[in-house]
C-alpha cells in the first residue's frame, strides 16, 4: 500500500471527530485510514490544548520542505556536478558533496549516466573520470 501524507482537510476532519467523541479506530475508519497513522499524528501534533489541525499542518508543510530528499538533475544540480567534477572529483565523491553541502542526494550511478549522456552529445566530462589500477 502507497502512503499518502494527511492532507489538511482531514487533519480539520480529525479535529471535528475528536470534538465529537470518536475515538482512534472510529476516526480511522471515517477517514480510511490505518488506526495506527491517526495514533501517529495525535501524538506527533498533540499539545496542551490537545490537537491543534492547523498548527499541525504547518509542520507537516515545514517538515516537507525542510526534508533531505532525492533530487532530479536540475540545471543548479548539473552546474554543481560540472564543476565538481572538473576539480577532478569522482563521481562518487561528486555525490557525497552535493549531499553535505546541498542537501542533494544523487546516487553516484546517476552522475556516472549524466557522465556517459554527456559524451554521447560530443561533451568533454567523461575525460574527467581517472582509472585505478592496482599493482
Amino acid at each position: 500500500m502507497k502512503y499518502k501524507q494527511l492532507t489538511q482537510e482531514e487533519r480539520y476532519q480529525i479535529y471535528a471527530l475528536i470534538k465529537a467523541g470518536n475515538n482512534q479506530k472510529q476516526i480511522a475508519d471515517e477517514l480510511t485510514r490505518s488506526p495506527s497513522s491517526i495514533s501517529r499524528e495525535l501524538k506527533r501534533n498533540k499539545g496542551l490544548k490537545g490537537y491543534r489541525p492547523n498548527q499541525a499542518n504547518n509542520f507537516a508543510e515545514q517538515s516537507r520542505k525542510s526534508s533531505f530528499k532525492a533530487s532530479k538533475l536540475t540545471d543548479e544540480v548539473t552546474e554543481w556536478i560540472n564543476k565538481l567534477l572538473l576539480n577532478g572529483l569522482s563521481p562518487e565523491q561528486v555525490a557525497g558533496r552535493l549531499a553535505l553541502e546541498k542537501k542533494v542526494v544523487l546516487h553516484h550511478e546517476t552522475i556516472y549516466q549524466y557522465i556517459y549522456r554527456d559524451k554521447a552529445r560530443g561533451g568533454e566530462l567523461h575525460k574527467t573520470l581517472t582509472v585505478h589500477v592496482k599493482v
